[in-house]
């Protein structure tokens, strides 16, 4: 976590890890859903088309530190502000819908606290229900 890849790697293009095992790569957008969605598709019919496993590399950005302890300091402000108003995936797929204007600003709006309601919900079902009984474990698993 808190090793850059270019002093940890001899290569920072993930997807190439798996060409010694015969297992091919694609590095992809993380940021466009679009693009995440093709590739996803591809991977897909890949792996059932019989010819076995392939590595997806989605390069994504962060918008903070890797935890509590990582104030994210490596980052201005500005950089921050730039990639979430440029390249956020959830607000470019935002300014698409209103630009072709498959939805509008309200719909949206109420979509999006359909949202927040649902995580909420779950955030509150998580945070103070019991755990479940360990004789659950090993439930709906298959092998």
């Amino acid at each position: 976590m808190g090793t850059s890849l270019k002093r940890a790697s001899a290569t920072i293009d993930l997807f190439h890890r798996g060409a010694a095992h015969g297992i091919p790569g694609e590095q992809v957008d993380g940021m466009d859903v679009r693009a995440v969605k093709a590739a996803a598709d591809h991977a897909v019919q890949w792996c059932r088309s019989g010819n076995g496993p392939i590595i997806l590399e989605m390069l994504t950005y962060r918008y903070r530190g890797h935890s509590m302890s990582d104030p994210a300091k490596y980052r201005t402000r500005e950089e921050v502000e730039k990639m979430r108003s440029e390249h956020d995936p959830i607000e470019q797929v935002r300014l698409r819908l209103l630009q072709k204007k498959w939805a509008s600003e309200d719909e949206l709006k109420k979509v999006d606290a359909k949202v927040r309601e649902a995580v909420n919900e779950a955030s509150e079902y998580a945070t103070h229900d019991p755990e479940p009984d360990p004789s659950e474990l090993y439930t709906d698993i298959y092998a």
